[in-house]
């Protein structure tokens, strides 16, 4: 986003550094209307969508940090990324079921979101997602609710991550597998 009047627009809505860069392509729908519930830190760049819904949610991107271009990130809960996470194009992050499972309820919310936005009351399973420092999320990927990477962990293109990743370990497929574990920088001193 370019301009003073998209960076003041968007003081409204997350609390971001001077040096947080919003591209063109970004989009930021805080629904629960709390500045302090999206918080993004010093050169970080965003062209995807970080999206809170009105019942909760918190969305945490430290420094260094990289969301692209069609990728969403949307939280119910909790969603906390650690320094220098890159996160590829068309990533999905969630930290809740998104909609009611049962028919009538899922109907119910729909009808609430279209008349009035996201509902202040309401049970989606909420569960927390943290992404370590150094990691590496590849394009179409799929984090899911109650999921932790951990630190310089990659997650290979289309992966469906429904389990926790440990730190320095590559995973890929649906559902996300080990690959490999990642030699340690120092061994090789």
């Amino acid at each position: 986003m370019k301009g003073w009047w998209a960076r003041s627009r968007l003081k409204k809505s997350c609390v971001f550094e001077q040096t947080t860069v919003f591209h063109e392509t970004a989009r930021v729908a805080n629904n629960r209307r709390l500045r302090d519930a999206i918080n993004l830190g010093h050169f970080t760049h965003v062209r995807g969508e970080l999206l809170t819904f009105g019942h909760g949610g918190e969305i945490t991107l430290g420094d260094y940090c990289y969301v692209g271009e069609g990728t969403r990130i949307w939280s119910a809960k909790r969603i906390r990324i650690g320094n220098r996470v890159l996160i590829a194009h068309n990533v999905t992050v969630l930290d809740s079921l998104t909609h009611p499972l049962e028919a009538a309820q899922r109907h119910e919310h729909f009808r609430q979101i279209i008349s009035g936005g996201h509902p202040a009351n309401l049970n989606l399973g909420e569960q927390a997602v943290d992404i370590a420092d150094d990691a590496w999320i590849g394009c179409a990927a799929v984090i899911l609710r109650g999921v932790s990477i951990g630190a310089g962990a990659i997650v290979g293109a289309g992966s469906v991550v429904s389990e926790n990743v440990a730190e320095r370990t590559v995973v890929s497929g649906n559902p996300a597998r080990m690959v490999r574990k990642l030699e340690d920088q120092n061994d090789n001193a």
